[in-house]
C-alpha cells in the first residue's frame, strides 16, 4: 500500500519534488505517520486552487496515514512571500481568527471529523518571544541560504520586508513542532513551497540529529491545456464556500472543463481507478458532445466538497436548465437555490398579467415584445406553456407561494422572488 501511494501519484501527474522517496517508503512501510498541510487564513474561505495539495493530502488518508492540517493563525498574521510580486496586507488579529474558525470548518468536510488532526501554529508561534526566536532559531539560518531560496530571491529587485523575509523561519519551525508532538515526518505544499519545506527539512536535521525522518513532497503547478492558471475563471475565484459559489456553480465549473484537460482533471480531482479514468477518456475522444467524463468529474469533486444532497440538488437544477427535465419537479428549496443562479427579480404577492410579468422578468424589453414571444409560444410559468396575452398569472400558485419561474425559449430563465404580504 504504501509503495502504491507514491505511484499511484506519480501516475496522476501530482509530484513535483520530492526529497527521499525510498526513505519516506520505507518508513511508511514501517509506522504509521502524520503528513502534513499547512494553509494561512488570508481569506475566509479556501478556492479550487487551495484544493490542489489537499487532494494530495487526501490520499494519504486513504493509504493509512495521518493527515495534520495547519491552519495558520500565525504565519498568517506574517505573510508567505510565496507566488507574490509585493508585500501582503496584515490582517487585523479578528480577521484572522474569524478566518481560521471558518476554514478549519470546511477542513472538517474534506477530511472527517476522525482520523486527522487540526492545528494553529499561533499556539506555539504566538509563545515564542524575540530573543527567543533569534537565538534558539535564527542562528540556525544562514542568510546566504535564505536569499538563495526562490521565494526571496524573486522579490530581491521589488523589495522584500524582514517580517515576510522571516516567514521561512517559521514555516520550519511548523515542521519541527508538529514532528515532535504529532509524528508528521513528511510535509505536503505546492511547488512554490519547496524551499519552505526543505528549510523545515534541514531545521529537523539540526535539532534532532541528521538521521531523523523528515521528509518533502510538493504539487507542480496545474495548468490547463492553452498554458493558463488552473482555477482562475472570469468570474474570479471558484470558492469552497457555497455561499460564495453556489454549488451548482461549482457543478457547472467542472462540467465545463475542456476536453483536453478533462483527463488531467479526473487525475487530479477525483479517486477514481485508473481503469474508470481510461474509460472515460477513451469515450471523450470518440463521443465528446455527450460530455460524460466531464459529467462525472462534476459530479465527485461537487460531492467531495458539498456532499451528496447538494450534488443532487445541483444536478437537478442542471437538468432543469439545460435537459429536459421538468420545472414542476423542483421543492421549493431547489428554486431558492435556483434563484441564485440565474436573473432573480422581485414581484408583488397580486396577481399580473402575462405581458408585464416577461417584462419585469427581463426577459423582453417591451411588452409588444412580450407579446410576439406568448403568441409564438416561447413562454412558459413554472414550466406551464403559456400562449394567451390575456392570462394572469397568480404569483403564490406554485413553489409555498414564494417564487415563479419564467421561462423564454429554451435558455432564458428567470427566478421572481415573491414578496410578503
Amino acid at each position: 500500500m504504501t509503495e502504491d501511494i507514491l505511484q499511484e501519484l506519480a501516475w496522476r501527474g501530482a509530484i513535483n519534488q520530492q526529497t527521499d522517496p525510498a526513505g519516506l517508503l520505507a518508513l511508511m512501510d514501517k509506522e504509521q505517520i502524520g503528513v502534513y498541510v499547512g494553509i494561512d487564513p488570508t481569506g475566509d474561505s479556501m478556492h479550487i486552487g487551495h484544493l490542489i495539495p489537499f487532494m494530495v493530502l487526501k490520499r494519504f488518508q486513504l493509504a493509512g496515514q495521518r493527515p495534520v492540517i495547519v491552519v495558520g493563525g500565525g504565519t498568517g498574521s506574517i505573510g508567505d512571500p510565496s507566488g507574490k510580486k509585493s508585500e501582503r496586507q496584515l490582517l487585523t488579529d479578528d480577521q484572522v481568527a474569524a478566518n481560521v474558525a471558518k476554514m478549519s470548518k470546511q477542513m472538517e468536510k474534506l477530511f472527517g471529523k476522525d482520523g486527522f488532526t487540526i492545528v494553529n501554529n499561533k499556539d506555539w508561534l504566538g509563545q515564542l518571544s524575540l530573543i527567543e526566536f533569534l537565538r534558539d532559531y535564527g542562528k540556525l539560518f544562514p542568510i546566504n541560504t535564505m536569499l538563495a531560496k526562490d521565494v526571496v530571491a524573486s522579490r530581491l529587485d521589488a523589495g522584500i520586508s524582514f517580517t515576510e523575509f522571516t516567514y521561512q523561519i517559521l514555516q520550519a519551525i511548523d515542521f519541527h513542532e508538529l514532528w515532535t508532538r504529532e509524528h508528521v515526518r513528511l510535509q505536503l505544499g505546492g511547488s512554490d513551497q519547496w524551499g519552505n519545506i526543505t528549510g523545515g527539512v534541514d531545521l529537523i536535521h539540526k535539532l534532532e540529529g541528521s538521521d531523523a525522518e523528515a521528509y518533502g513532497l510538493t504539487v507542480p503547478l496545474l495548468l490547463k491545456s492553452d498554458g493558463t492558471k488552473f482555477g482562475k475563471t472570469e468570474g474570479g475565484a471558484v470558492w469552497l464556500d457555497p455561499e460564495k459559489t453556489t454549488p451548482f456553480e461549482f457543478y457547472q465549473f467542472w462540467l465545463n472543463t475542456a476536453d483536453d484537460d478533462v483527463e488531467k482533471m479526473l487525475k487530479f480531482f477525483t479517486f477514481l481507478p485508473e481503469a474508470e479514468i481510461d474509460e472515460l477518456v477513451a469515450e471523450t475522444k470518440t463521443d465528446a458532445a455527450a460530455r460524460k467524463a466531464q459529467r462525472r468529474l462534476a459530479e465527485e469533486v461537487t460531492e467531495f466538497v458539498h456532499g451528496k444532497a447538494a450534488l443532487e440538488t445541483a444536478e437537478k437544477m442542471t437538468d432543469v436548465l439545460f435537459g429536459n427535465a421538468d420545472v414542476a419537479s423542483l421543492s421549493t428549496d431547489d428554486v431558492a437555490a435556483l434563484a441564485g443562479n440565474v436573473p432573480t427579480f422581485e414581484i408583488g404577492n397580486e396577481p399580473v398579467g402575462i405581458l408585464d410579468l416577461v417584462v419585469a422578468a427581463g426577459l423582453e424589453t417591451s411588452k409588444t415584445r412580450a407579446r410576439e414571444s406568448v403568441t409564438n409560444g416561447a413562454i412558459r410559468i413554472n414550466g406551464e406553456q403559456i400562449k394567451d396575452v390575456e392570462t394572469i398569472i397568480d404569483p403564490k400558485a406554485a413553489f409555498d407561494g414564494k417564487y415563479v419561474i419564467v421561462k423564454r425559449g429554451k435558455k432564458k430563465w428567470a427566478v421572481g422572488k415573491v414578496q410578503s404580504a
